[in-house]
């Protein structure tokens, strides 16, 4: 048997990136998948973000890897869209065993000169989507009364300030917080708690020209190769950026039998970077 055979899981900002490695891992292991995602352009955003196409592509691999899916669009910044997403899992497959929390955005400036509007999209996003998808989800699961797991993508940038990513730092400084009052909270139903802090990873939300700006702006028109040679020396390990999927083996064992007892902790998939000297 796969080690999440039977269960289900629910995961946000599904369409791409670490959401979608994260849906593939999970159903490799034998998971069914809600899948979600807005599948629009996130106003504020400086990046083009995931379409419809991306969810129907994360889709199609899942069943190409003979795995269950539910697709539905949803913007987890507000409640009843997130709501009804984990209502119709519940109605499709019995029930939502395990949530992953990968929706998030990024705006980078300096703090006096972020705008109202992009200190509440990145907030909104990382940290109250995660704590409405938490919500949808946990009346039922407790009512079920056959435990669950709950895992919060939160980031290196959870554990160090991020110059010119202070909404960004503190929104994912913000889920360790709400990971661990839950831990304490839901103990009891034997539902386990834990944040996952990658380090820069291989993804769109990376992999943009406002970010090749951000952190080469001694270039003028700054590429991959270029950011590469500023990421490398952010970890220990001689390498610019992770793939998503080192992030979805993380989360695929925090989500099984084999981390059981394992709440309340925040894992580093990091290359070491938060080990760093200065």
């Amino acid at each position: 048997m796969a080690r999440l055979d039977g269960k289900v899981a629910l995961v946000t900002g599904a369409a791409r990136g670490i959401g979608r490695a994260v849906c593939l891992r999970l159903a490799e292991e034998g998971a069914a998948i809600v899948a979600t995602d807005l599948c629009a352009q996130l106003d504020g955003a400086p990046y083009p973000t995931g379409t419809p196409e991306d969810l129907a592509e994360t889709e199609r691999l899942v069943i190409d890897l003979g795995g269950k899916v539910l697709t539905e669009t949803a913007d987890v910044r507000i409640t009843q869209e997130i709501n009804t997403v984990a209502e119709l899992g519940q109605h499709h497959f019995g029930g939502i065993d395990i949530v992953v929390a990968a929706a998030g955005t990024f705006v980078y400036g300096p703090t006096r000169k972020l705008s109202d509007e992009d200190w509440d999209l990145v907030v909104d996003v990382n940290l109250t989507g995660v704590f409405r998808t938490t919500r949808a989800v946990l009346p039922h699961m407790i009512d079920r009364g056959r435990g669950g797991s709950l895992i919060f993508i939160s980031s290196t940038a959870g554990f160090v300030g991020m110059p010119g990513g202070s909404a960004y730092s503190a929104s994912k400084h913000g889920l360790v917080g709400l990971a661990r009052s839950l831990c304490n909270e839901l103990a009891v139903h034997n539902i386990r708690t834990n944040t996952v802090h990658p380090t820069t990873a291989d993804t769109e939300l990376v992999h943009n020209d406002a970010m090749y700006r951000a952190f080469r702006p001694d270039l003028p028109n700054p590429g991959r190769e270029d950011f590469a040679e500023a990421a490398i020396p952010l970890n220990a390990l001689p390498i610019p950026w992770i793939d998503p999927r080192d992030v979805a083996h993380a989360v695929a064992w925090l989500a099984g039998d084999e981390a059981r007892y394992v709440t309340g902790i925040a894992l580093p998939v990091d290359a070491g970077c938060t080990q760093k000297f200065p």
